[in-house]
């Protein structure tokens, strides 16, 4: 009998080992010490944010989570509360039944069979009702810092946008990602990829003269081939996100 093994991605990027560097590089003066937008408290308020915040900005997740997480910012506050008042206090972001219900689920999960505490690995956290593998990578990342790419509408667009690491779906992407990025370089890596999609290389038009890799980008949409100045951006405010 006859195994075949699943051949792993490519590494395909339009850059050279030399140039990613350099993204790189330059994204770290940029953004020396960059930070996830969605507010948070601990690893539980950082699962819940992040599976609210599918299909929804980080601006509005963190408006309907701010009383929310004063409350209930564990497991078992969260179960206390219920999924009808849960509702009410993330009634403005989109599904948010559905969402109320994995909230609960997933924090009678944590209580159940974690003791209330947040997994600290990829396989037991998308055992979490509403928890994929990109929540997974972002509370890994964000919690626990481990490195990690959890591609999001930003980062895949990005990716393949600028022909860093294409690819037909978010597995795809994430995978040759680990691949292209060079490794002292990929535990904020996710963070400057997201950052660059929503404030500079933006999905409905890129403002190319904004862009400090705009002279590497090998982007066919671009529309300026002088990089922006090289300077630390101010500090982030988080909570302030505009998506």
């Amino acid at each position: 009998m006859i195994i075949r093994r699943k051949k792993a991605a490519a590494v395909r990027s339009a850059y050279s080992e030399a140039e990613r560097e350099e993204i790189f590089r330059r994204f770290s003066i940029q953004r020396p010490e960059p930070k996830g937008e969605l507010e948070h408290t601990n690893p539980f308020t950082l699962v819940v944010a992040v599976a609210l915040s599918a299909q929804a900005t980080d601006a509005g997740v963190n408006k309907a989570t701010r009383a929310l997480f004063q409350i209930a910012d564990t497991p078992e506050k969260m179960l206390a509360l219920g999924e009808e008042r849960v509702r009410d206090y993330i009634k403005t972001i989109g599904l948010y039944r559905n969402k109320a219900k994995n909230v609960i689920a997933l924090s009678q999960l944590l209580v159940d069979k974690f003791g209330g505490v947040v997994p600290q690995t990829r396989d037991e956290l998308v055992t979490l009702p509403g928890v994929g593998r990109k929540t997974a990578n972002v509370v890994l990342s964000m919690a626990f810092g481990q490195p990690t790419m959890a591609v999001d509408t930003h980062i895949f667009r990005i990716a393949n946008r600028i022909k860093l690491a294409p690819g037909k779906t978010p597995d795809e992407v994430e995978e040759r990602l680990i691949k292209v990025v060079p490794k002292h370089y990929l535990y904020h890596a996710h963070h400057w990829l997201i950052l660059h999609g929503r404030y500079t290389c933006k999905a409905r038009k890129p403002e190319c003269e904004r862009c400090v890799i705009a002279d590497i980008c090998k982007s066919p949409e671009k529309t300026c081939d002088v990089p922006a100045p090289l300077v630390e951006l101010p500090r982030q405010v988080i909570g302030e996100a505009v998506d």
